[in-house]
């Protein structure tokens, strides 16, 4: 086989994240010659994974369990009469104990791509014209491959407001965040989405005064109204201080402290913390990605134009991922990958986004998927709602887990589930559940009929759709 041939590929696909190498595997596995280029970490180190990987999803959750953990030995267990005293935090060891979990999930999608004969190369690849991509190798060496297909999926990074310097130390992104070697006697948090509100529940259980600044004067406008004023009367109660309407001004350090400057219904206020995280959002990933005029469409928010298909303005490339619309979350972007791959290879695959599942990983977890009460509503549907407190569930007074509810929201006209709603223990898996049944097209009677295990929290995702008939048995049945 020559050069030319060597550099050739069914499809290249820029960026190894949730996205990317999923994609990456899928292509391989339909038999397309396929090729991942990755851009270069610490010591020229690639960062397979992504940012979801490396920096994100999974770090975070490694350190929101141990906190939980700590949490729990310093005073949840005494409803249990497990009394423990003297219980401290070895900071440095969390973090070794993130990285070994970060390295070993990056070593292993090392091993998927050679058990799925994928090809990986090191370096910033840019597309330089339709079917071409140039990658400069970490050794300065530019080498040009031609593709087929080319997939963008370079993930996203954090947005940083204009008017505050981001000096790594005091003030950080959530990348920051993840890396504090001790724990910030008082931290500010800028931004109360997942992000802002994971990374305050982690150091807040170890001990740090948190305050986060949220713009908005609602807490969670995407999530439905009744979830959102649950989930803040909980955070609240476990000491989180959330500042709604509060808009940042200026943030500036003084000796050891940073002073944030903001703005509220009762006027200019003034903070002092020993750390401040920017979590105010994240923006696509894509400069210097594309040649200048190669006509891929932009829009004003950063993100690639893509039809429903993922394929850009130029037949041939696609995008997939953070950096196109809709939710920036891993499993969509994992999906979104898929979906190109299989069509790639002449399959018919389509995305449902209105089932896409969202996750905040707090204590209790908050999870939803379709409509909204409130979006329901607005959408003229005649609904039914179920919903079963925790409280009332034997698995979750067990287990001391019992803040929270499942809320179930039907279609009157044909019992459809539209909308599942969730705050409290195992709210991501409760809610798979809803998907799975949404997907399924499951009535909520269907879901009547189904025999779940007990005890179980599960339980209560049965009860709401019982609920919303009116046939609960554990709770008593509201009227319409």
């Amino acid at each position: 086989m020559d050069d030319q041939e060597d550099s050739h590929y069914d499809v290249i696909i820029v960026g190894s994240g949730p996205g990317g190498y999923v994609s990456a595997i899928r292509c391989s596995q339909l038999g397309l010659k396929t090729l991942c280029v990755e851009r270069c970490g610490e010591n020229n180190k690639p960062i397979l994974g992504g940012t979801c990987l490396n920096v994100g999803c999974i770090p975070s959750k490694a350190l929101l369990d141990s906190s939980h953990n700590f949490q729990l030995a310093n005073s949840g267990f005494e409803p249990h009469g497990i009394n423990l005293k003297s219980i401290t935090i070895d900071v440095r060891r969390m973090l070794a104990r993130k990285e070994e979990i970060v390295s070993g999930l990056t070593k292993g999608v090392e091993s998927l791509f050679k058990l799925n004969k994928v090809e990986s190369m090191l370096g910033k690849a840019s597309v330089s014209e339709k079917g071409k991509v140039v990658v400069e190798e970490p050794s300065g060496n530019t080498i040009t491959l031609s593709a087929e297909n080319i997939i963008i999926a370079t993930g996203s990074t954090p947005i940083l407001l204009p008017f505050i310097e981001c000096d790594g130390d005091k003030i950080v992104t959530s990348t920051g965040a993840l890396d504090f070697n001790e724990v910030p006697e008082r931290l500010g948090i800028i931004g109360a989405g997942a992000i802002g509100l994971e990374l305050g529940s982690v150091w807040s259980r170890l001990g740090s005064e948190v305050v986060i600044l949220e713009a908005l004067e609602n807490f969670l406008p995407s999530a439905d109204q009744q979830i959102s004023s649950e989930a803040l009367k909980i955070l609240s109660n476990q000491g989180l201080e959330v500042k709604l309407g509060a808009k940042v001004k200026e943030a500036k350090i003084v000796s050891e402290e940073v002073v944030v400057n903001f703005s509220d219904d009762s006027g200019e206020s003034e903070i002092k913390v020993n750390k401040l995280v920017m979590a105010v959002g994240r923006k696509p990933q894509i400069k210097d990605i594309f040649a200048s005029g190669l006509g891929i469409k932009i829009n004003d928010q950063g993100f690639i134009e893509v039809n429903e298909l993922c394929e850009t303005s130029l037949k041939g490339i696609y995008a997939i991922g953070d950096v196109v619309r809709g939710p920036m979350l891993a499993h969509k972007a994992s999906e979104e990958g898929i979906m190109v791959a299989e069509n790639l290879a002449g399959e018919s695959t389509e995305i449902d986004y209105g089932r896409i599942p969202f996750v905040i990983y707090t204590h209790p977890e908050i999870a939803w998927a379709g409509l909204t009460e409130e979006q329901a509503l607005k959408n003229n549907l005649d609904i039914s709602i179920g919903s079963f407190p925790f409280k009332a569930s034997g698995r979750a007074l067990a287990s001391n887990e019992t803040e929270g509810f499942v809320k179930i929201i039907t279609n009157v006209q044909d019992d459809s589930i539209v909308g599942v709603h969730v705050i409290g223990p195992s709210a991501a898996d409760i809610v798979q559940q809803g998907v799975i049944a949404m997907q399924l097209e499951s009535s909520a009677e269907d879901l009547g009929l189904i025999m779940f295990s007990h005890p179980s929290y599960s339980e209560a995702f049965h009860e709401a759709a019982l609920a919303s008939r009116g046939n609960a048995i554990h709770i008593g049945n509201r009227k319409r």
